[in-house]
């Protein structure tokens, strides 16, 4: 093989020339020593600096890509920061695979030194200046051309030279040595975590080479190995056999180069075409503007011309009134006739024109109008639609916001999908703006997306939202998706986990480890109880409060109910009457706890109602019951809504209220006023079988890269 054919794998991805020390990647890429470490400095000021572009401009040497600092800043974002109690990580930016690879803890001192490449990339710089000899480095000058390198020396020998330091009969006549050579690489190679041993072994998993320490109790411990001799058997017999299959292709490898050379020429031309056509259609709507432009200019020309001439004809018109000028020049002349039969046939017909004269000049107004409002080109549908203008391809499906994925509540999370289930798009951009009646413009504000959701954290309480996405792939996008309107809670978030202490009942209610859910069972406890019972009599709730109480400003917190749950009662209590919650007699499931009152009148929910010590909706069966008060319809079959998925509550200590809302729209159900001159805790009961569980907050999720090995 001739050594000037394989440049191009000699090259290093980063700084684009002949490799220098190269180092072997985890990825099985490699790099150049000195490319690592500006690149990991470059790496290591942008968590710092919080930039990219300064920690570029300080690696002059090196051409780091765009998408390679694209990924720094995605790692910077993504929050990935070290701390003494986690182990020190180094990620590095491969410019070979576009991955962000893990290099442990050792970071570029557990990387293997490819002497192999090192020894091509010499014979291939000693192929490239043949004419320069490698001289001698013990001749007395001038010096003489050397004729071998001594590999344990490390130096360069003529014959003379080298047979006085390696003389027969000592050790050094045992040494190593090649033909005359600059590239000097140790005969045995070290491990670079245990720098006193030896590598002898073959991590199959890993694909590397480790020494003895390192498989009994190092990073390769369970890791399936090999002898070096079985694994350079191994793999010298692939690569030849790969080779030589490759060899025995050459035919069908010229086949491709010959239409690979025919797909650049077809590029080049169809490429040619397609700027011809763009030019035709800019060239289209460039004529469409000129005649609006054309068209809307004579427009104003016409309308400036006949306002002047009414103009000019009012203002001849007032210069005829003026003193012995034009008409009242003429009514003066017409005075001095003296004859009273050619006077009143004269007179008459001029003193109508006086009276008009006279008429006008009492109310003056302007024949025509100075302003051109009229004219005005509305020209802000247009911008937006040539803003979204581009490249257009039927091949690049749609996307859909998924609105069922999509959650709205500390943060916005904002899901789509694909209807072919392809993730045909290499980006998407996701818009959105807040719905603003006052605003007769809309500003979209746009972010750029690698997969296929979105957490957004800039969004205002208590406001609407439209959101749409489109995909990009390259320089084609999609159209735009349907637009979706999604409405932020009332107020903030307001985070607690159940109290598993404060009245806390273990026997009839079950917490998950993590205090989000909470699960009542009708089962063999409440069956016991049951004895007790006499007919007409009713069950207690088992009540259950959150850990985190709220002492002033506005809330919001939301929960879902298990469909299957016969009675769940949801709402707040103040602190001072949490005590009276857990040891309050009357409080049953029906408000008529007195089984002898005789009568269904309804007079006991007033008395139910006011002795109860918190604030509570009744929900249960589906089904969602606004209590009977006042302001509630009178139709009790008007008051019973069909339950919402999720549910929210949301408190205003400064104004004294409390909402329950249908979470998923973010729609006020009920609201009503509540006592909170204490701390005010979340309160649920729970009754038969029955679960609530505490809706998680929204957090960002970043994808993680690790390297395939």
């Amino acid at each position: 093989v001739a050594i000037k054919g394989i440049e191009r794998e000699l090259i290093c991805p980063a700084c684009k020339e002949l490799f220098t020390h190269p180092l072997i990647l985890p990825c099985q890429h490699n790099i150049c020593h000195k490319c690592v470490k500006e690149i990991l400095f470059a790496f290591e000021d942008s968590f710092a600096d919080g930039g990219s572009e300064s920690s570029n401009q300080s690696s002059p040497r090196i051409r780091i890509s765009a998408s390679s600092m694209d990924r720094i800043d995605r790692i910077n974002r993504s929050g990935i920061k070290r701390n003494s109690l986690t182990p020190r990580s180094t990620l590095f930016p491969c410019p070979s695979c576009q991955r962000d690879i893990d290099l442990g803890e050792r970071g570029i001192n557990g990387l293997f030194r490819n002497f192999t490449l090192e020894t091509i990339v010499e014979r291939y710089r000693q192929a490239a200046r043949a004419a320069i000899a490698i001289m001698c480095d013990f001749c007395k000058p001038p010096p003489q051309e050397s004729t071998k390198s001594c590999m344990d020396c490390s130096a360069s020998y003529c014959n003379e030279c080298f047979k006085i330091h390696h003389p027969w009969g000592t050790l050094k006549a045992q040494h190593e040595y090649v033909g005359p050579t600059t590239n000097f690489r140790p005969k045995i190679l070290m491990c670079p975590e245990h720098e006193m041993e030896r590598v002898n072994m073959y991590c199959e998993i890993c694909r590397r080479p480790v020494c003895h320490l390192c498989k009994l109790g190092g990073g390769h411990a369970n890791h399936r190995v090999t002898t070096m001799s079985t694994a350079y058997k191994t793999l010298k017999e692939k690569l030849s056999k790969d080779i030589e299959y490759l060899i025995s292709k050459e035919s069908q490898v010229k086949a491709h180069i010959t239409q690979l050379d025919l797909l650049l020429k077809e590029t080049e031309c169809n490429s040619e075409r397609a700027k011809q056509e763009a030019s035709q259609s800019f060239e289209k709507l460039y004529h469409v503007l000129e005649e609006k432009k054309s068209a809307a200019l004579r427009a104003i020309e016409t309308s400036k011309n006949i306002r002047l001439e009414k103009l000019q004809t009012q203002v001849e018109e007032y210069q005829g009134l003026l003193e012995n000028n034009g008409l009242v020049g003429y009514a003066q002349e017409v005075l001095k006739e003296t004859d009273p039969s050619c006077f009143v046939q004269t007179a008459k017909q001029l003193h109508v024109r006086i009276q008009k004269a006279t008429e006008s000049l009492r109310s003056f107004r302007p024949a025509a109008e100075t302003t051109f409002e009229d004219f005005v080109v509305d020209t802000a549908k247009q911008e937006d639609i040539l803003g979204d203008l581009s490249f257009h391809s039927n091949g690049l499906e749609i996307p859909e916001i998924n609105e069922e994925q999509s959650r709205m509540y500390n943060k916005a999370l904002i899901s789509w999908e694909c209807p072919g289930k392809t993730d045909s798009a290499d980006i998407y951009v996701l818009e959105y703006h807040k719905l603003n009646k006052e605003e007769e413009s809309v500003t979209w504000q746009k972010t750029e997306v690698c997969g296929k959701s979105k957490v957004l954290s800039d969004l205002d309480n208590d406001s609407s939202y439209a959101f749409r996405v489109r995909g990009y792939k390259g320089s084609i996008c999609s159209p735009w998706s349907r637009e979706v309107i999604m409405h932020t809670p009332p107020a903030p978030v307001f985070s607690f986990l159940f109290d598993d202490k404060c009245g806390y009942n273990n026997e009839h209610l079950q917490l998950n480890p993590r205090r989000t859910s909470v699960e009542s069972r009708a089962g063999f406890p409440l069956l016991l109880g049951s004895e007790r019972l006499q007919v007409g009599c009713y069950t207690t709730l088992d009540y259950i409060i959150g850990d985190t109480g709220i002492a002033k400003g506005k809330h919001f917190w939301a929960f879902n109910v298990e469909a299957y749950s016969y009675l769940v009662k949801v709402g707040v209590v103040p602190s001072n009457k949490i005590q009276k919650l857990f040891h309050n007699t009357h409080d049953v499931t029906s408000p008529r706890y007195e089984q002898d009152s005789g009568h269904d009148s309804g007079s006991e929910d007033a008395f139910f109602d006011s002795s109860q010590p918190c604030t509570l909706v009744t929900l249960g069966m589906k089904k969602f019951f606004i209590p009977a008060t006042s302001a509630a319809p009178k139709d009790p079959a008007s008051r019973i809504l069909p339950l919402p998925s999720c549910l929210g509550i949301c408190l205003d200590c400064d104004r004294g209220r409390v909402g329950f809302y249908d979470a998923g729209r973010m729609k006020c159900l009920y609201e009503c006023e509540v006592d909170c001159s204490g701390l005010m805790y979340p309160a649920f009961a729970l009754m038969g079988g029955a679960a609530v569980h505490l809706e998680e907050p929204v957090t960002a999720k970043y994808r993680e890269y690790h390297d395939d090995i």
